[in-house]
């Protein structure tokens, strides 16, 4: 069993950090940095920022976030949303980025991934996913922010992709999204049996049973999780000692 990070993810629209449900629908929580060094202090292991926008105006905003969070913030930070070349990863490396995720502009230009590969290394190139299952046992991957489907299923991407030197796969379920009401198992094993590559669990964490079926169930790398930690469900020493408990291998 692979070592599990906990990784808390902050959509961020403009200056705010947000949430949704199913990534529709924006509710404002405050100031994403003050979060982030919240859950800094509290042992997350990473943090992920997206700009839940940035596609709508073909750039990423997050520049400046990124540059204060750093002076604060002492672990990995995964940037996405609106990166459309390699000058905007290299733009968001140099702004204190550890890795780059990327969507939209990679189903658009796939090569792109190649490009963030060879130029920052494989391990700062993530690949975001945002899988709705469309029909019994197939799952359509979406870009925009969920808004666009694509036609193109979630297996023959990863596998496609899997060859262009992906380093991790972020991997957001959209129909969990937000729900709280636990992860697409079948999803995340699908993708996991695919291919080698770390896959980080994205959708649908609600309680602690959650966590711990699908640790038990999937040979997940990390988790992403918003909710339960933006209205204080759970803690991250809540959650580290429960895995403890469990003999869950996790990052201490």
């Amino acid at each position: 069993m692979s070592i599990k990070r906990i990784i808390a993810r902050l959509d961020i629209k403009g200056s705010d950090l947000v949430k949704t449900i199913q990534l529709e629908g924006l509710r404002k929580l405050g100031a994403p940095e003050v979060f982030a060094k919240k859950y800094y202090d509290g042992g997350i292991d990473e943090i992920i920022y997206m700009d839940t926008v940035a596609s709508l105006y073909g750039r990423n905003h997050l520049s400046d976030l990124v540059k204060s969070t750093v002076k604060n913030v002492f672990i990995p930070i995964t940037v996405g949303g609106g990166i459309r070349s390699l000058k905007d990863a290299i733009s968001l490396f140099r702004c204190g980025a550890d890795k780059i995720a990327v969507n939209t502009a990679a189903v658009k230009k796939p090569s792109l991934i190649n490009e963030i590969a060879n130029e920052l290394g494989n391990q700062c190139c993530v690949l975001s996913i945002e899988a709705k299952n469309t029909k019994k046992n197939y799952w359509e991957v979406f870009i925009e922010n969920g808004r666009q489907p694509t036609g193109i299923s979630v297996q023959d991407w990863v596998l496609q992709t899997s060859k262009r030197g992906i380093g991790e796969i972020l991997l957001t379920s959209i129909d969990n999204e937000g729900t709280g009401k636990g992860f697409d198992y079948e999803l995340l094993e699908m993708v996991t049996n695919l291919v080698n590559i770390p896959v980080i669990a994205s959708g649908g964490m609600g309680n602690l049973n959650h966590f711990q079926q699908l640790c038990s169930k999937i040979n997940i790398d990390a988790i992403a999780m918003a909710n339960v930690f933006h209205y204080n469900k759970l803690s991250i020493s809540e959650i580290k000692n429960f895995a403890s408990r469990e003999n869950i291998k996790i990052r201490t």
